[in-house]
């Protein structure tokens, strides 16, 4: 499709305006856009990585501009192992290696809990089928290691109602897979 304005490069941007419930489109190419007032910023501006990054507070002319020493230092950190700095991972938008994670941990951990709102924990998603059972199967082996733990310290009354409790858990898993 070719530019609206100039007819003579390929638009590559295309504008809907609203106005007193009148709708207009605009097919323009980026010199255009920029000249007629359509946009007021960089057309190469609109990248994912500059989408993704607005929406994890990423706003690396900030950055530069630090104040607060502690994240200053935080943004300067450095991976031991690939040697990727912060800033660069904000440029690039992705991590050199696994231990980027544990270096950068302390900046990333508010931007995870923003997006997973509050949620910082992951515990995995079991299916529905097998959920039951395998919810039963790990609460049995945390019974046994408190088991354990009670026998070692000599706490035997508590340890018979913990070997109860598994025995009553183990009883309601056979009940469960007969039917």
């Amino acid at each position: 499709m070719e530019c609206q304005e100039c007819q003579q490069r390929a638009a590559t941007l295309h504008f809907t305006q609203v106005i007193n419930g009148k709708k207009s489109e605009v097919n323009v190419c980026g010199v255009c856009a920029r000249e007629k007032g359509y946009m007021t910023y960089p057309e190469d501006s609109y990248s994912l990585h500059n989408l993704l990054a607005g929406l994890l507070n990423f706003d690396t002319n900030q950055l530069g501009n630090l104040e607060d020493a502690s994240l200053k230092k935080v943004t300067d950190a450095q991976c031991p192992n690939c040697e990727l700095t912060f800033l660069e991972f904000q440029r690039i938008g992705k991590f050199g290696c696994a231990t980027c994670y544990k270096t950068f941990s302390k900046r990333l951990h508010p931007i995870i809990r923003r997006v997973q709102s509050g949620n910082t924990n992951h515990h995995g998603k079991i299916p529905k089928r097998i959920g039951g059972s395998l919810h039963t199967k790990r609460k049995i082996e945390s019974y046994k290691l408190q088991l354990q733990q009670l026998i070692e310290n000599e706490s035997f009354e508590e340890a018979a109602i913990v070997r109860d409790q598994i025995k009553e858990l183990k009883e309601q898993d056979q009940e469960l897979g007969d039917s």
